[in-house]
């Protein structure tokens, strides 16, 4: 860290750490026992998108029902981050992330035990919950315990755990779900979560600020979870209530005076659940915008390659998951890197650097179509990875590093909560780009191929299908009709694509810009050793 940071004049009756003695407490120990938990709750972000068609079947659900079991996981994790985090200041990190791997891994065996659908979306929404409590908690765990020179290798491990695992979700989940049965995507995160338990029990050790809050802004955590759930709601139904839908606009607006609401109280309260000082610190309000913006471009464009693999190239869930290992294997190998960079010349440069590079990426991932070989695929990848390793490290040690360590678990919440809306955002808007330049292209190359006319009320069901990259073939229609239809609805798919990448593209140029008001955190000196308890 530099040696102008304001913190050392700042606190200079804070005691010097002790070097740790033993497991507990052990700074490297400490990030493998997080790791373990947080890999649990990244990865199921992914990998129960696998079994869902499996539940579906099994359980005689609906349509409706399989979206909620993906969705309430969601609501639950986006809106209880910040809360979870403040919860974590309050009364320690430690209980917090035990408490969330003990509750996680239940939630997780009581899916598994389920044998009705209601139950299986009722224990989902308490696995988001309780995964919430989890990911600020190691967050602050590690700003607690790491020294300032050593942090930003810390998050940067931190951050290829949370990237291996979302990336690998498809392929162990397709693996599971193939080989053993849906319920073992959940029964798999029991003896993960026991391990995760056990070595935090053993390891961890409470770190807390001498001047952590002592109360809870009720108020303020009803009006921030109310704007959160009226954001994120209509993300998430974007694709069917559509962008000119009252509802949809209805919530938005909803959402925008709840959080007016919110920020014109949290400006009165004695203990605001988010002290609006902390904004007032331009890198870390860059960094918070900086992983809106990035989780925008890289969830919301990585939502269409899974289709364009699958779909398009007709590959199986587990052998997309292989083609994406380039993009993974670049964020495990970049992650570390990142963290040394960061830490050596700050994160001004390789954050710009990074969104350079995903820029270039998405460029070039514009550029795809229906023949495009492995090989291009995975030269395209693996840049996103290494563009994006840099990001997912350097913009959360901007948010932490920036924040006071007592405020140490609402700046973890606030980097997680950050990475949902953006990742729900991205989805919704590149959703409406897709779905609006499919609306354009399809009835003229859907006449020039020689198709028969669509009748009007099967217009909509055709560009949904074709929006995923499915081509939508009536049974008995002739080979040679067959053909036409697979290659005019992948080809618009594809030109859809290309323009949802392009805008993906201009919003990592954006973030670049963002990029340049980041700088080195400013509390970080403040973190190992301070507050033992």
């Amino acid at each position: 860290m530099s040696s102008q940071t304001p913190v050392a004049e700042a606190a200079p009756d804070l005691p010097v750490p002790a070097p740790p003695k033993g497991l507990r407490g052990h700074p490297w120990l400490t990030l493998f026992s997080v790791a373990i938990g947080v890999m649990m709750v990244a990865l199921d972000g992914t990998i129960v998108a696998i079994a869902n068609p499996a539940i579906k079947q099994d359980l005689g659900a609906s349509l409706a029902d399989v979206q909620w079991i993906t969705n309430g996981y969601m609501l639950a994790l986006a809106i209880a981050l910040i809360t979870a985090g403040k919860l974590g200041d309050r009364f320690g990190h430690r209980q917090t992330f035990l408490i969330g791997i003990l509750g996680f891994a239940a939630a997780s065996a009581a899916i598994g035990f389920s044998g009705e659908v209601a139950l299986v979306i009722t224990f989902r929404v308490l696995q988001g919950l309780f995964g919430a409590l989890l990911m600020p908690a190691a967050l602050g765990l590690l700003r607690a315990t790491f020294p300032a020179e050593k942090l930003n290798m810390a998050i940067g491990i931190w951050g290829m755990v949370i990237g291996a695992s979302t990336a690998g979700g498809p392929i162990v989940g397709g693996l599971l779900v193939e080989h053993v049965n849906w319920q073992s995507v959940f029964f798999i995160n029991v003896p993960v979560g026991v391990l995760a338990l056990v070595l935090g029990l053993v390891i961890l050790k409470d770190h807390r600020a001498e001047n952590a809050p002592r109360s809870f802004d009720i108020p303020g955590i009803v009006l921030l979870s109310g704007a959160m759930f009226c954001l994120i709601w209509p993300l998430i139904k974007a694709g069917e209530w559509h962008w000119d839908s009252m509802k949809t606009w209805g919530f938005l607006i909803a959402s925008v005076v709840l959080f007016a609401l919110f920020a014109l109280l949290e400006s009165k309260v004695r203990a605001p659940l988010i002290p609006l000082r902390m904004f007032r610190s331009l890198p870390l309000t860059a960094g918070t915008v900086l992983m809106v913006l990035m989780a925008f471009a890289f969830m919301g464009g990585l939502f269409f390659v899974t289709f364009y693999l699958q779909n398009v190239h007709g590959m199986t869930p587990v052998d997309s998951g292989l083609h994406l290992l380039p993009l993974t294997g670049m964020m495990i190998v970049g992650s570390p890197l990142a963290g040394a960079l960061i830490t050596k010349f700050g994160p001004r440069i390789p954050l710009v650097g990074g969104m350079v590079l995903t820029a270039v990426a998405m460029y070039g991932m514009s550029g795809l179509d229906t023949g495009t070989g492995t090989g291009l695929m995975s030269l395209w990848f693996a840049l996103l990875g290494l563009g994006l390793a840099p990001v997912m490290v350097g913009a959360t040690e901007v948010i932490v590093g920036n924040a006071p360590l007592e405020l140490s678990g609402v700046a973890g919440g606030l980097q997680q909560a950050a990475m949902q809306v953006g990742g729900s955002l991205g989805t919704a808007v590149l959703g409406a780009v897709m779905a609006s330049r499919v609306d354009s292209d399809l009835p003229d190359n859907w006449r020039s191929a020689g198709l028969p006319p669509v009748p009007p009320a099967q217009s909509s069901q055709l560009s949904d299908a074709v929006s995923a990259g499915i081509a939508p073939i009536p049974k008995g229609t002739p080979p040679e009709f067959a053909q036409k239809i697979t290659s005019v609805a992948h080809d618009t798919f594809v030109s859809g694509m290309a323009q949802a990448f392009t805008v993906a593209c201009g919003v990592a140029v954006l973030a670049a810009v963002v990029a340049f008001f980041t700088k080195r955190g400013a509390n970080a000196e403040a973190g190992a050793g301070v507050g033992h308890i």
